[in-house]
């Protein structure tokens, strides 16, 4: 599942509620860029779509225009021989409120493809599938691809531990902690139960795990085997930790939920620095002046919210 930059374009549609916002644009910015945001992004980065829980859908770019109009005509250079297709108007784009195009001249709009594109449609079972989107006042046609969501698969796990980070955002922290998986080394050595070892390890990451404790060791060992993942995992203090890694992703909820001091934790922040180059670090409390303490500078930030509760989560070299 990596991530590679393509000489085509891609427009990549983006899902999330106000209460997300914040930790979806992050993870956006990771994967594409300072600039990006969404709800569409089109960006030369040719991504799995399936990595995000916040990316909604991807279209590679095959034609584009000024016009609706203009782009269905040009369809009609689209030709798959004898194999089926389904066109799909991309209901998430861009488009200012007056401009906005309503159900049935969507259908109308995906006839109107379907009629220049050299193929034979299928709505029910297509070879192919392509989507007509809207992004930045112009119009694109390409092949279209949804996401599956594949991370809800890791929410139920035989070993579960009340304050570890949910699914959905630990593969956000892996995703911001390593967009590009080619070629990087990473660790989490306060990993607990194995949420984020689970969502890193399952799309093609290089990361290893350690703890403390030998009962959540046991038990992430435990998950990574029911959903048939291969990592290492060890028992022992970040402390102990001998190798290099190039990013450490920590996440630090045990400062409300156990007796750690002021003191283990910066100690933890510091050790970070000395085995790792980047830090992502998710924490309750405000921790920043003790990250910057260890000898990290906090690059990209954002607080991800859940009713009344919040994680503080910062991006550090």
């Amino acid at each position: 599942m990596e991530r590679r930059i393509n000489v085509n374009e891609f427009i990549y549609t983006v899902n999330y509620s106000e209460e997300d916002e914040e930790l979806a644009e992050m993870e956006l910015r990771a994967f594409f860029g300072s600039s990006a945001s969404g709800p569409v992004v089109k960006s030369s980065v040719d991504l799995d779509v399936n990595r995000s829980p916040f990316i909604r859908e991807k279209v590679e770019v095959l034609l584009e225009a000024d016009s609706v109009a203009d782009i269905v005509q040009k369809a009609g250079s689209i030709d798959i021989g004898s194999e089926t297709f389904k066109a799909i108007f991309v209901k998430t784009n861009d488009l200012p409120p007056e401009k906005k195009v309503e159900y049935q001249e969507r259908l109308e709009i995906e006839r109107a493809i379907g009629w220049e594109i050299i193929g034979e449609a299928d709505l029910k079972n297509p070879d192919h599938l392509f989507g007509l989107v809207a992004c930045g006042g112009r119009w694109y046609l390409g092949r279209y691809e949804k996401n599956k969501r594949v991370w809800m698969k890791h929410i139920q796990k035989p070993r579960e531990y009340s304050t570890a980070l949910s699914a959905r955002d630990a593969r956000v922290m892996a995703n911001i902690a390593v967009p590009e998986p080619e070629g990087i080394r990473a660790v989490d050595p306060c990993c607990g139960i194995g949420t984020v070892l689970v969502e890193a390890l399952s799309m093609g990451m290089d990361i290893e795990g350690r703890d403390i404790n030998p009962l959540v060791v046991g038990g992430s060992r435990e998950n990574l085997d029911y959903f048939g993942l291969e990592g290492r995992v060890t028992l022992g203090p970040i402390e102990e930790v001998e190798e290099h890694y190039d990013v450490a992703i920590i996440d630090m909820p045990y400062n409300l939920y156990t007796h750690a001091t002021p003191d283990e934790l910066q100690s933890i922040l510091t050790h970070a620095r000395r085995i790792a180059d980047r830090l992502v670090v998710v924490s309750i409390d405000p921790i920043e002046e003790m990250v910057e303490k260890a000898g990290f500078v906090i690059q990209d930030r954002c607080i991800a919210r859940k009713s009344t509760f919040s994680r503080r989560i910062l991006s550090c070299s």
